[in-house]
């Protein structure tokens, strides 16, 4: 599975973690930046990158970490064909896939400890899509929306 990794500065740390923690786990890893911690950057310039990419298929899910991780998901869902959602807990990690085909994880770096987040990204990463017939119906609906 290949995953994309895109933080601005205020998850550039935990961003770095994830990364070696994806590579040790056998994902492939396509980084998005931020490539340096630099204050002045802005979490959509990483982002909507990454969002684009999940669209294209380029990466099979991404993982997007701003400072609380709520500019990243509010970004990231402005792009049609994304299913982002801030997630601080295991059953939402791997529900949000299962249920709602949620494509980008998004965590806050300063509110979220490394093996919390590895924990997340463990859920989120091993759920799949049921596919069940109530939730086509819902995913069609928001679908409609993006038109």
């Amino acid at each position: 599975m290949k995953i994309g990794l895109a933080a601005d500065h205020g998850g550039y740390t935990l961003k770095k973690t994830l990364h070696s923690f994806l590579v040790a786990s056998g994902y492939e890893v396509v980084d998005y930046g931020a490539y340096e911690l630099n204050d002045q950057d802005d979490y959509p310039d990483f982002v909507i990158p990454l969002a684009k990419a999940i669209v294209k298929k380029e990466v099979d899910r991404g993982i997007a970490v701003c400072g609380s991780g709520v500019g990243a998901s509010v970004a990231a869902n402005k792009v049609s064909g994304v299913r982002a959602a801030l997630i601080n807990d295991h059953f939402s990690a791997h529900q949000g896939v299962e249920d709602d085909n949620l494509n980008m994880l998004c965590l806050g770096g300063r509110v979220t400890a490394y093996a919390a987040a590895e924990e997340l990204v463990e859920a989120f990463l091993h759920a799949s899509f049921t596919g069940l017939e109530r939730h086509m119906r819902r995913l069609q609906k928001v679908q409609l929306l993006e038109k």
